[in-house]
């Protein structure tokens, strides 16, 4: 669509150049997964310094008072968070502070990686050290089975157009519950729930938190799986094991309640990045075939194979394997 034939971008436009006093000139900044659009503003003269981020976001689509709030309660926890600067509900715009440009998946490599990651280790701990109880809604065990369901619905049937037969379907059932075991089992914490180098900014502080508009309550181990394990670039398992335990060891220290189990804690951890790994491939497969997104797809090998040999670990999880290979 151009841009003169986008009456939500004009409308945009105009209302954040209006709120903020000064007319801008208007760039797309990004798109993701969501019908959320971002666009950055910049004065129109080069001598002229500053930039906003105005984000269009359907209300119909997008929960954007979620946003607002939870925006909010990572300021409070001392997270580096866009500030929300205007908010018009009725049309789903929202005026932001702009975090940068550069995310850490653009300039992460193996040299910076020990100094980008801890940033963000660091900032995952103050994030999950605010914790509540009853503030953010519970990351239950209906979410994550739906999560789980969206593998089997988009990626087997849709994608592949693969239908399980009873028995199938009967063993699959049967690895998901043991996921969701023990997953469920693990103690609650705040969650982003897409804590990932896309989702980081290289911004000071370091790091900008962004795409955080779908927290929740729920299992202590998901966005260190998210971290770690990411859709858009792997890494060897000796540096990931190494991350993982300087995020255990201070997440003790601080008291966050990842146990004082080091094997119990990678099986917890293994276990959620199982699910995660089998929503993401549900996820990435009804991207492309509901939202025409079809290079989401492109990843999926990732996922399969972060989740091989977990699949290969664990003997409950065995069913899931002929369908890895598909």
């Amino acid at each position: 669509m151009s841009v003169h034939n986008d009456r939500r971008r004009t409308a945009l436009e105009h209302w954040a150049n209006t709120t903020i006093g000064e007319s801008l000139d208007w760039q797309p900044a990004s798109a993701d997964a969501s019908f959320r659009r971002y666009f950055r503003g910049r004065p129109m003269y080069a001598d002229e310094a500053g930039s906003w981020i105005a984000m269009d976001a359907p209300p119909e689509r997008e929960d954007n008072a979620a946003f607002v709030r939870i925006a909010q309660l990572m300021t409070d926890a001392g997270l580096h968070v866009p500030r929300v600067l205007a908010h018009d509900e009725d049309r789903g715009f929202l005026l932001l502070t702009d975090l940068g440009e550069r995310t850490f998946l653009e300039v992460l490599d193996a040299d910076n990686a020990d100094a980008l990651f801890g940033a963000a280790i660091g900032a995952l701990l103050d994030w999950q050290q605010a914790s509540r109880a009853d503030v953010l809604p519970v990351y239950d065990r209906a979410t994550l089975a739906r999560e789980l369901a969206l593998f089997v619905d988009w990626y087997l049937m849709r994608h592949l157009r693969y239908t399980p037969t009873a028995a199938e379907q009967a063993d699959i059932d049967t690895a998901f519950d043991f996921i969701l075991d023990n997953v469920c089992a693990q103690p609650r914490v705040y969650v982003h729930r897409d804590y990932m180098p896309r989702n980081l900014m290289v911004s000071t502080p370091l790091p900008g938190v962004i795409d955080f508009q779908d927290a929740l309550y729920g299992p202590v181990t998901y966005d260190v799986a998210s971290l770690f394990r990411d859709a858009f670039i792997s890494w060897p398992q000796q540096r990931i094991d190494g991350w993982v335990r300087h995020y255990w060891d201070a997440a003790r220290a601080r008291g966050i309640p990842v146990g004082d189990d080091w094997t119990g804690f990678k099986r917890d951890l293994a276990l959620m990045g199982a699910q995660r790994h089998l929503k993401v491939i549900g996820i990435f497969a009804r991207i492309a075939h509901r939202d025409g997104k079809p290079h989401y797809l492109a990843d999926v090998p990732r996922f399969i194979d972060y989740l091989t040999p977990v699949v290969k670990r664990f003997e409950p999880l065995a069913p899931l394997a002929p369908f890895l290979m598909l």
